[in-house]
């Protein structure tokens, strides 16, 4: 074998000589076991899942390692090893997952295995040759020019066969079907819209989109090569649903998209379009949290979460605007509604991966990362580097690796549901009854009240709250102060849990404004909106804890600042107690010192969608 690495932006071109001869043919897919007894919970059952998965048929994957399939990918979800493209056998971290969609970018779906692939037509095209020919020298900026014309719609022509990809669509649409399992492990046919604006030369900023399809999907689809502008996107979108195809987009990492994911202003039809089309957003994944950002929210002490400093795959700074993130976007919702009637940004929440291996980590302890050269230790930088023993002095990282320190752990989706169907999970996920979480398999649950609501101590309490209330995802009209009931279990194979808050966002005239409040504590109870200091601590050289936490936070709050003439949207966040990063355990393991430059420890989370008051 003949591999040629290259540095891009900190992230590996491999081209493996040996592998352009036709792969092996796989044999057919079989359909998985028969669906078990559809088990159904009026209350609804915290399902858990990942609507961000990409595999060798999204272009950047191929091209750095990843060879796993959608059939393979599924299969880690459901709990069995893969390999990462790279000889290191990965596996889930916790049980299987509720349910899963792999969605490979659009662009070019299946092209570049099919370029690499000796005997193609596409294995015989100039852009093909110029990447993968004995004789290129210039493979980088050649492949690069695949990704540029991502960013502006103009597609290279010798290589956009969109037969082949119909082709590839079509398989990995096979693949859901064939593991869907109803009752057990739900599947959706899926993809990305990768839809970029260029900021620099040498950068863009993101506007990404999850398609998620319920039962049926089209032959064809929609990518950025058939127009860069979301709002067409949501038009085709429109006309699925008239030909029967139920389908929702997520946007994604607003966190880089340089204030241009959530504008200020738009029209009532805009609104109303991109409302009806896009009920969710991501919040957390592996390049970064879009929450909000400590530039924007100074008074938040935890709001420098995970936080992703440059623009996708560039060396260029990202700037923090309010556009990026999605608490100040919640406000903003308001204002729009307020000047139109209608809010596009009456969106709920999920967390997703966004791996390119075909399965996400979960897990701080056992992290693979992204792509198949994340586990390289000098692309990781977490010990010292070229396997020294201590680090030197004012380290530095080299300029072009910035990628893999900054990833986070990844994140997951949670639902809650009747029963673990496509009908019910799709219901969900529209109804936005959804959480995200950083990661471990926190639940949150949340309700609003105009009357007398629940007390939290009573066993059916959940019961109560959906006869007498609307659950997060809803709005509430009220003539006085509501009250919620917040409530969140941790999860046994992490940290215990910290503290419980209330976040509020609203509008000042033009200026989105927010607080956040400590409404439920592990120890003691919240004083000036804040719980007194806990008493959980954690061993850098060993990554043990001491000190209890809590298993479970739960409460009643009433908002006591509350104004009859406000329009407000509420959401809840739960902390786990601190724990090591990922980096920090590399370190313990190696038997050096953490990072000089990665932050020790992470407080993973989950966010509730919110509630919306009138």
């Amino acid at each position: 074998m003949r591999a040629l690495i290259i540095g891009v932006s900190g992230i590996a071109l491999v081209a493996c000589q040996a592998e352009t001869s036709a792969p092996p043919a796989k044999p057919a897919l079989k359909a998985e076991t028969t669906a078990a007894e559809i088990i159904r919970t009026p209350t609804k059952t915290a399902l858990f899942g990942d609507l961000h998965v990409h595999t060798m048929n999204s272009f950047d994957a191929y091209i750095f390692g990843t060879r796993a399939d959608a059939d393979a990918a599924y299969r880690f979800a459901k709990g069995e090893p893969m390999e990462n493209g790279m000889g290191a056998t990965i596996e889930l971290g916790g049980p299987a997952l509720d349910f899963y969609s792999v969605t490979d970018h659009g662009e070019y779906m299946g092209v570049v295995p099919a370029m690499a692939t000796r005997g193609t037509e596409l294995s015989k095209t100039e852009t093909a040759k110029s990447i993968f020919g004995l004789l290129a020298t210039d493979r980088r900026a050649n492949f690069l020019r695949i990704g540029q014309t991502v960013v502006s719609g103009d597609e290279l022509e010798d290589i956009y066969d969109r037969s082949h990809m119909d082709v590839v669509w079509a398989s990995t649409v096979a693949a859901t079907e064939v593991h869907n399992q109803p009752g057990v492990f739900t599947t959706f046919a899926g993809y990305e819209y990768t839809a970029m604006r260029q900021v620099t030369d040498t950068a863009a900023a993101n506007l990404h989109r999850n398609v998620i399809f319920k039962d049926s999907a089209p032959e064809r689809l929609f990518t950025t090569l058939d127009s860069p502008n979301p709002e067409d996107l949501w038009a085709w979108m429109d006309e699925q649903r008239a030909d029967g195809n139920a389908v929702m987009a997520i946007p994604h990492n607003s966190n880089a998209s340089n204030g241009m994911m959530f504008a200020g202003s738009m029209s009532a039809d805009m609104a109303a379009l991109r409302i009806r089309n896009e009920p969710l957003v991501e919040i957390t994944q592996l390049k970064g949290t879009s929450e909000t950002h400590p530039a924007l929210s100074p008074n938040d002490e935890w709001s420098d979460f995970e936080q992703y400093d440059y623009l996708i795959g560039s060396r260029d700074k990202s700037t923090p605007e309010m556009g990026s993130f999605i608490r100040q976007a919640l406000a903003r919702g308001l204002g729009i509604e307020t000047a139109t009637g209608v809010n596009p940004y009456q969106f709920g929440v999920i967390g997703s991966s966004d791996t390119h291996l075909g399965g996400p980590s979960l897990s701080e302890e056992d992290f693979f990362g992204k792509f198949p050269h994340d586990l390289d230790p000098d692309n990781r930088q977490s010990t010292p580097p070229k396997g020294a023993d201590a680090w030197p002095e004012e380290y530095q990282p080299p300029a072009d690796l910035i990628s893999t320190p900054q990833y986070g752990a990844s994140g997951l989706a949670g639902v809650w549901a009747e029963a673990n169907t496509r009908q019910d999970i799709f219901s969900a996920l529209q109804a936005r009854e959804t959480f995200g979480t950083s990661g471990p398999r926190m639940k949150v649950r949340f309700f609003g009240f105009t009357g007398e609501a629940p007390d939290p101590s009573d066993a059916d309490m959940i019961s109560q709250s959906y006869a007498r209330g609307v659950p997060m995802g809803g709005q509430l009209d009220v003539d006085s102060a509501p009250t919620f009931l917040a409530w969140a279990s941790r999860d046994a194979g992490s940290a215990p849990l910290e503290r419980l808050q209330m976040i509020k966002t609203w509008m000042e005239g033009d200026t989105p404004r927010e607080s956040v409040i400590d409404i439920a504590c592990a120890e003691g109870e919240p004083s000036n909106e804040r719980c007194p200091a806990q008493s959980t601590a954690l061993d850098l050289a060993t990554c043990t804890r001491s000190g209890d936490g809590a298993g479970e936070l739960r409460t009643l709050w009433t908002d006591p600042d509350y104004a009859p003439d406000e329009t407000v949207a509420y959401y809840i966040r739960v902390l786990e107690a601190p724990k090591c990063r990922w980096s920090t355990w590399d370190a313990v393991r190696n038997g050096t010192a953490p990072s000089p430059i990665l932050k020790p420890t992470v407080q993973d989370r989950a966010w509730s969608s919110a509630i919306w008051v009138q």
